[in-house]
């Protein structure tokens, strides 16, 4: 029979075993946050754009989703630590561009500052007489408390109720706890198609719009895996890849938004990086002429 002393030294083997898969550090692959289960589909044009980067830069590299799901904050966190974990996809802000080393090419060509607001089925006219910023301040707008459009929204003046979770959000307002949720326009349309969005509506009157880009962030301890990153990206844009994956992900979405129908609604967004490289035209989305 094994001494106490030398069962404790084999649990704690066997517990090293069953956690070293968890914590090795992979450096063939690239660690991305894994989504909570059922919203898989949230991610798809961004690996799409990673590993189109990674080809065009003859990167052997294999993506990994980590082992457990994480919000937005908490996968930052890691990854400013460089913990088992390699990039974060996120929208921009001075803050994150002082933590994280972004790669300043807007995956999104700046539609996550393109904005359709979610309403419950029982107000699909909510938004039929907004005008304006005046209008709009009347009505209070859900957000992630640790979303850079939360502080965007409440400094034009815009009543905001935060949540910790994604998932939770859709509930708020099906509860009527606030009264609209804006939503991308690249978005929005899975989203009323999940389970979760098929009580709700989107507004169809209004566009709000501020400056806003999409990046892939890195560790500022991994500079070369970004700079192999923006490599790639840039021969995307280049030979029309980027645009042709862009297009095939989005463009039946845009259409369905009907942009140029929509009253927009302009907002400033004070967040946004002095390095945002806006003088790029061919990094951005060009909407068709508001009505």
């Amino acid at each position: 029979m094994l001494s106490p002393p030398a069962w404790r030294w084999l649990l704690g083997l066997l517990l090293l075993s069953l956690l070293t898969p968890l914590y090795a550090d992979d450096s063939g692959v690239i660690r991305y946050p894994r989504r909570a289960e059922g919203d898989e589909f949230r991610s798809r044009y961004m690996l799409a754009q990673l590993q189109l980067a990674l080809e065009k830069a003859h990167s052997p590299l294999r993506l990994q989703p980590t082992h457990y799901s994480m919000e937005q904050e908490r996968a930052l966190i890691n990854l400013e630590r460089n913990e088992r974990l390699d990039v974060v996809w996120s929208m921009t802000s001075r803050e994150r561009e002082q933590r994280l080393l972004p790669v300043r090419i807007p995956l999104d060509k700046g539609l996550f500052g393109w904005r359709i607001a979610l309403l419950p089925s029982d107000a699909p006219q909510r938004f039929k007489d907004v005008q304006g910023l005046a209008d709009l301040r009347q009505f209070t707008a859900g957000q992630g408390h640790d979303w850079p459009d939360s502080e965007i929204l409440r400094r034009q003046g815009l009543p905001v109720k935060v949540s910790a979770s994604y998932g939770s959000l859709f509930r708020m307002l099906q509860a009527q706890r606030f009264d609209y949720f804006p939503r991308s326009v690249i978005e929005i349309w899975d989203e009323l198609d999940h389970p979760r969005g098929r009580p709700l509506v989107a507004d169809p009157y209004v566009l709000l719009h501020y400056p806003a880009a999409m990046y892939f962030f890195f560790s500022p301890q991994r500079p070369e895996l970004a700079e192999t990153v923006r490599q790639g990206l840039e021969l995307a844009l280049a030979d029309g890849s980027f645009e042709q994956l862009f297009q095939t992900h989005f463009a039946a979405s845009l259409q369905r938004a009907n942009l140029a129908q929509r009253r927009v609604i302009e907002l400033n967004n004070p967040l946004l990086p002095s390095a945002t490289p806006l003088q790029r035209r061919e990094l951005w989305f060009t909407p068709p002429p508001a009505r």
